[in-house]
């Protein structure tokens, strides 16, 4: 009993009581609760001809308060029963117009208050603003008129965005969208008595199931899918709302390029209760302005008989679209290996299309060698055609004509191949306002923009130009070293006119006009300042090692304000990070990241911990790549020995880490890993691992990037899981989870499980159960919570530890 006595109050003795059941809210050290409470620097929406820039601010964090309140679950789905709304968004609270060529701020009148706005959508012409507004009882829709700076309400009904915000300019002076049928106060209540028990069944038909959260499972949840999801699509003209067609369950809508008709998605029953709503049996069709419908394209099957494994589909139609480069051209895809990747055919897709009036039969455009991903479509001469395959992890892009159907490959190669990667084409408005494809010099190039520029120096974004008939890029912009700048957008493609967003290690993210032709001085555009006083002074580095095997590895490296490695001697170290599947090594081992970027802190960075005297190496490349002709996750948890061994080696061998006060940590996946490392080595002081998946065999039927089932590989499932080897962790771990996780795979039953499991083997083992929290955290007082939680395990356990 003295001992036990003895124990609780050696965790008092931190940064606060470590009670089983925290009697109240806790608060982090003040210099972490400034950090987490920072007002964000405002987003930046430019319009078109970059003559008007609009500014959107953001709160840090709502209330747990708020995201308390109630909410429906079902179909995949969370929504507010009281607005025809997603619960848990977050929303713009501050809009401020700016004139670019004076930098002067124009007052708004009319504005909403308090603002809970999102969807901004710039008109075609640049001249008016549509967003929408939410309050407790509806989402409404509003208009900012540019040359009035005057704020106008334009809907009549509230709108309905539960399938997604759905809004589209028709022109410059109309929209599109869908409103309520009914008041919400009309939906279904739920009877004491159910009609009857609820009952699935499964008749022979294979039907793998994917670990979906909050879907359908009785009756009264079909009746509160129905009422929620249906809309009636309406189109605005000068506060005019005309319906389109009757009510319906409208998955997605959208417009042909001449205005004159809409490709639309419509759910139907019967409703799943294994897939979400996005998975439920629909019909595709075309319609005019008048809600007449002109051809049902496709009647697609609930997406239950989707085969397992990556790159395997239904054998049914897909990816339906507008061709962006003609009036009224609807084009999908189709597999011609019925679904299968491993049947041995020349051509596993194909994509088709048929024009208005939709009378005639579809003409087959062309057919792909693997898996079709999309079109980037051009003018008659130019389209790109992107395919590959993501269990090969390969990636290919092609020219396609569309007036004579040829196709040449123009690059192909790893997805995870980041130094050769090309970027990725700039877009233009085509006549009728479609960004297609824009060439240069005559229609022999693509300008192609990359936002990230991996290098042996670290990222360095480019712009460049390639070179359609020797399909080489040549770079004719860089971000300078000691920079990390990158091309937000493209003014004019011809003129060289750009907006970029630069930020250093000490100045914070800022936006710039850059004319590469005139080569004139860039015009600032914005001077946003620093958020994080306290993180002046802190020593950022991007560090490279090896581990065992020879593939180089690198992390960000933070290290105290005045830290002197001489005088203050080596660290307590918090290793994060998050396992990434490499087929190739030397992919694996290219560095990402720059060390010239401003560090940004989210709820979800472990940065916090370098204003606590730690030495902190966030995103430790933790790669697990396939060798020996094996796949990577076959010698997962060798790999991570080898990865983990690697960055404290490096960081012990130069003196700046302790070796004997150490802590790994992650999140999700990475949270997944941090048990296993616990569960088979013993290199750590302390684990902290949020909201991970702890037993694979939950995930029967794949994971992550492996798409073998639980049935193909049974041993695998169970090496992986460190739920299997919780006999073996005996390092201090800490569980955090939000009771209401909606991401795939990570169910709150994981932690529970694993906690219990580690605690019936004497382990030492918390775990905190976040209230109204899903997978990405949000409310306020629950991650200061975590937060002083997180401090007090790592002051406990590592920093104090002999």
């Amino acid at each position: 009993m003295k001992k036990l006595f003895l124990h609780l109050f050696l965790l008092t003795c931190t940064t606060g009581v470590i009670a089983q059941d925290a009697a109240s809210y806790q608060l982090p050290p003040q210099e972490m609760a400034d950090l987490l409470l920072a007002k964000p620097t405002p987003g930046v929406n430019i319009g078109s001809k970059a003559a008007w820039m609009l500014l959107t601010d953001r709160n840090p964090y709502p209330s747990v308060e708020e995201i308390a309140m109630p909410e429906y679950r079902i179909a995949g789905l969370r929504l507010n029963p009281e607005n025809y709304s997603p619960s848990r968004q977050t929303y713009i609270n501050g809009f401020t117009l700016i004139q670019v060529k004076t930098n002067k701020a124009v007052a708004l009148n009319g504005l909403p208050s308090p603002l809970f706005a999102g969807n901004v959508q710039w008109n075609p012409a640049g001249t008016k603003i549509a967003f929408t507004n939410t309050t407790a009882t509806s989402v409404d829709l509003y208009s900012i008129d540019i040359a009035s700076a005057q704020v106008t309400k334009i809907n009549k009904q509230p709108l309905n965005v539960v399938l997604g915000d759905g809004i589209s300019w028709l022109d410059d002076q109309t929209l599109l969208y869908q409103v309520a049928v009914q008041p919400a106060s009309a939906a279904p209540k739920k009877p004491l008595m159910p009609k009857g028990p609820t009952t699935q069944q499964n008749l022979g038909k294979t039907a793998p199931s994917a670990t979906y959260q909050d879907l359908i499972k009785s009756p009264y949840d079909e009746l509160l899918f129905e009422f929620f999801a249906t809309s009636q699509l309406v189109k605005n003209s000068n506060g005019v709302e005309t319906p389109i067609g009757k009510p319906d369950i409208y998955l997605n809508v959208t417009v042909s390029p001449d205005k004159n008709f809409l490709l639309q998605r419509k759910l139907k029953k019967p409703f799943s209760y294994l897939v979400s709503a996005y998975g439920f049996p629909s019909t595709v069709e075309i319609i005019n302005l008048n809600g007449k419908s002109l051809k049902v394209l496709a009647q697609l099957p609930s997406a239950e008989g989707r085969p397992s494994g990556n790159d395997n589909l239904q054998n049914i139609a897909r990816s339906f679209d507008w061709r962006d480069d003609v009036a009224a051209t609807v084009i999908w895809a189709q597999p011609l290996d019925s679904g299968l990747i491993k049947k041995d055919v020349e051509f596993h897709d194909a994509v088709y299309s048929l024009a208005a009036p939709f009378t005639g039969k579809p003409n087959t455009l062309l057919k792909t060698k693997t898996r079709f991903r999309n079109i980037l479509w051009g003018d008659e001469n130019i389209a790109l055609v992107q395919e590959g395959l993501r269990s090969k992890q390969s990636t290919k892009l092609s020219r396609f004509n569309p007036a004579n159907g040829k196709m040449e490959t123009l690059y192909e190669g790893n997805q995870t191949d980041a130094y050769n990667n090309p970027g990725y084409p700039v877009m233009a408005k085509n006549k009728y306002g479609r960004y297609v494809v824009k060439t240069v010099d005559n229609g022999k190039k693509l300008l192609m923009n990359n936002t990230t520029g991996s290098s042996a120096k670290g990222d360095l974004p480019f712009l460049a130009k390639f070179d359609l008939k020797t399909k080489k890029n040549d770079i004719i912009w860089r971000s300078a070293e000691g920079t990390y700048e990158f091309v937000a957008d493209v003014l004019d493609a011809d003129k060289l006119v750009l907006l970029t967003r630069k930020e250093t290690q000490q100045d914070v993210p800022n936006y710039f006009i850059k004319n590469l032709m005139l080569r004139i001085a860039d015009q600032q555009l914005t001077s946003f300042e620093n958020p994080y006083p306290a993180m002046v002074g802190v020593i950022k580095e991007k560090i490279s090692y090896k581990r065992a095997d020879g593939i180089d590895l690198t992390g960000d490296l933070y290290l105290p304000k005045g830290y002197d490695k001489a005088k203050d001697g080596a660290l307590p170290l918090l290793i994060w990070a998050y396992p990434r599947e490499f087929n190739s090594a030397a992919d694996a081992a290219q560095i990402r990241g720059s060390k010239h970027r401003f560090t940004t802190i989210s709820w979800a960075s472990p940065i916090y911990w370098v204003t606590q005297g730690y030495a902190v190496l966030d995103n430790a490349e933790m790669p697990i790549v396939a060798a020996n002709g094996k796949k990577p996750n076959d010698t997962f948890v060798d790999q991570l020995k080898m990865n983990a061994e690697a960055a404290i080696n490096n960081l012990a061998g130069q003196g700046i880490a302790d070796k004997n006060r150490i802590a790994v940590g992650g999140h999700s996946y990475g949270a997944f890993m941090t048990a296993n490392l616990l569960a088979h080595t013993n290199l750590f002081k302390a684990g902290l691992a949020r909201s991970g998946a702890y037993n694979r065999t939950l995930t029967p039927f794949g994971f992550q990037n492996e798409d073998r089932t639980y049935w193909d590989a049974p041993q695998l499932y169970f090496e992986m899981s460190p739920f299997s080897y919780a006999n073996k962790i005996k390092t201090p771990l800490l569980l955090i989870h939000g009771d209401s996780d909606d991401n795939p795979g990570t169910f709150p039953m994981n932690s529970e499980r694993l906690f219990n499991a580690v605690k019936g083997f004497g382990g030492t083992t918390r775990f905190v159960f976040l209230p109204y929290e899903a997978h990405s955290y949000k409310g306020k007082e629950n991650i200061l919570h975590m937060l002083w939680e997180m401090n007090a395990w790592l002051d406990t356990y590592v920093k104090k530890a002999k």
